[in-house]
């Protein structure tokens, strides 16, 4: 098997992999980072959403070989229990959140999201979380949320 190197959440990574392997299958089963889901496999609910430069993408769909030499961030490399991302703190003050599973790849898409339009709209924000289902019916609670950390980012 090739060795793949990219970026993870900051640090440089190199794993031995098939090329054609699920990035979410590396992160989760070979790498420990558990924090985008399997929610359906077919990159269509966005519980696996990661950042590859800049850009949320559904890993359980991306290959290996797609990213090498890229830029890959899950939710664990936005913030720290300590310096938690604006986008985290947000989250837990509008409580915009209930069984979590769909949350790390709904803040992925919201990071990328801010990224490239620090100042969305509301329906900015719904049409950038549309790609991520939550079952719970939290969503707008999350759009509340990024809307929150996209003004306490502004001001910062």
């Amino acid at each position: 098997m090739p060795t793949i190197e990219f970026q993870l959440n900051g640090t440089a990574t190199a794993v031995d992999a098939d090329p054609d392997q699920a990035l979410l299958d590396v992160l989760r089963g070979r790498l420990g980072v558990t924090g985008p889901h399997f929610g359906c496999g077919a990159g269509e609910c966005g519980a696996c959403h990661v950042m590859v430069d800049d850009r949320a993408i559904a890993s359980c769909d991306m290959p290996m070989w797609s990213v090498a030499g890229k830029d890959v961030v899950t939710v664990e490399g936005l913030g720290t229990a300590e310096q938690p991302h604006p986008l985290q703190r947000a989250f837990i003050s509008e409580q915009a959140m209930q069984c979590g599973y769909c949350v790390s790849g709904i803040l992925i898409s919201a990071a990328a999201l801010l990224m490239h339009n620090p100042s969305p709209t509301e329906a900015e924000v719904r049409a950038a979380l549309d790609r991520n289902l939550c079952r719970c019916g939290s969503h707008n609670r999350m759009v509340r949320a990024v809307l929150r950390a996209a003004s306490q980012m502004a001001t910062s």
